[in-house]
């Protein structure tokens, strides 16, 4: 171990960094978590335009309550596959930040798209509002979390 140069050392750790930083960028959350997150975002569209709004509220409640306990396993960002599974340290702390700002924003989005359906005269504005959500999620969640994970450096 005394006969290493400086050199090869520096050489060795900055192989290890890239190496460390390309397991994190594969960290995520599993593609079926984006389709369950879709369907239930369609869900509550249908629910929220056909329940009085109370009930509608306590299946919204009850949506974000079941969503917090399934994903609070999967929002550390450490178990992308059965067979990775890295070190917090690795996978970042910013990343259970990173997707429920994620979900705040699309959160927005419905209710934007959902009032300015409404005040064009759309029929089933929550709907439709839900159904274009709900594909953004379910076709682009991986990439638009990888997109935001880049920018906030998670």
């Amino acid at each position: 171990m005394d006969d290493i140069a400086p050199e090869q050392a520096r050489t060795a750790l900055d192989s290890a960094d890239r190496a460390r930083r390309q397991v994190a960028e594969e960290v995520g959350l599993p593609r079926g978590y984006w389709w369950a997150m879709a369907a239930g975002w369609l869900l509550l569209g249908v629910l929220g335009n056909v329940l009085p709004p109370w009930p509608a509220g306590v299946v919204t409640v009850g949506f974000g309550v079941g969503h917090g306990v399934l994903a609070s396993r999967l929002l550390d960002g450490r178990r992308r596959t059965d067979r990775l599974q890295v070190s917090a340290a690795v996978a970042g702390h910013r990343i259970p930040l990173v997707v429920v700002g994620m979900l705040l924003g699309l959160i927005g989005v419905t209710v934007l798209v959902a009032l300015a359906l409404d005040a064009d005269g759309a029929g089933h504005a929550g709907i439709w509002a839900a159904v274009l959500t709900a594909a953004v999620v379910g076709f682009g969640g991986p990439e638009m979390l990888r997109v935001l994970r880049r920018w906030a450096r998670a």
